[in-house]
C-alpha cells in the first residue's frame, strides 16, 4: 500500500502483518481522490476506523490542513502514529483510540481544529452495520460543514438509505464488491 499522489508520492505505508486489517485498495482510493478532486486542498479531515490511516495520509499528501484518525484497534493506532511519522505528518495528525459502535464521541471530534470537518470519511468492517449507524449518529453529522462530504465505504451486501436525517446520497459508486457512498447536507 503507498500513497498515491501529491507531497509523499509514492511512499509506502506500513499495515499489520496479519490481515487483521483491510485497507481501502490502491485503486478505489484513487478513484475517490479523482471525484473530490481540488476539496482535499486546506481541508480538516476526519479517518473513522481509519486502520493504517491511509486515507487521511492521501488527503495530507493531496493539501488537507489537518486529519484526525480514529480506530478501536491499539495495534492500528500504532501503525497509524508510525505511518504519520513515516510521512511526516506529525503536526498535523491526531490518533483516538475510540470505538465508534457506542452511543458517545471522543472530545476530539467534537473539538476540531477549524471547527468543523470538511471530509469525513468512514471504512468500518463490512457487514457490520457500522456505517448506517455512524451516519445516523446526530453528533457525528454535527461535525460535518455545511459543505462537507461523508465518504462512506461499504459490502455490497450492506446497503446504504439514500436519506440519513439532514444528509443525503449525492453519489455512489462500485468497484467489485464493494460500493463507495458520497453523503451531504440536503439543499
Amino acid at each position: 500500500m503507498r500513497i498515491i499522489a501529491g507531497s509523499c508520492r509514492g511512499r509506502r505505508l506500513k499495515s499489520p502483518e496479519n490481515r487483521s486489517i483491510r485497507p481501502t485498495s490502491d485503486r478505489i482510493r484513487e478513484s475517490v481522490f479523482n471525484i473530490l478532486g481540488n476539496r482535499v486542498e486546506g481541508a480538516c479531515v476526519l479517518d473513522l476506523f481509519a486502520g493504517t490511516g491511509a486515507l487521511g495520509l492521501e488527503s495530507l499528501s493531496r493539501g488537507a490542513s489537518s486529519s484526525l484518525f480514529v480506530d478501536i484497534a491499539r495495534g492500528a493506532c500504532k501503525i497509524i502514529r508510525e505511518n504519520i511519522d513515516l510521512c511526516r505528518f506529525s503536526h498535523h495528525a491526531d490518533v483516538v483510540a475510540w470505538d465508534m459502535s457506542g452511543p458517545s464521541l471522543p472530545r476530539q471530534l467534537l473539538e476540531t481544529r477549524d471547527g468543523y470537518f470538511h471530509l469525513i470519511f468512514m471504512d468500518p468492517p463490512y457487514n457490520s452495520g457500522l456505517a448506517a449507524k455512524c451516519l445516523g449518529n446526530s453528533s457525528l453529522v454535527r461535525c460535518l460543514a455545511d459543505d462537507g462530504i461523508i465518504i462512506a465505504e461499504h459490502s455490497l451486501n450492506e446497503s446504504l438509505h439514500d436519506n440519513f436525517g439532514g444528509l443525503q446520497l449525492s453519489d455512489r459508486r462500485q468497484y467489485g464488491n464493494t460500493l463507495i457512498s458520497f453523503f451531504c447536507f440536503r439543499p
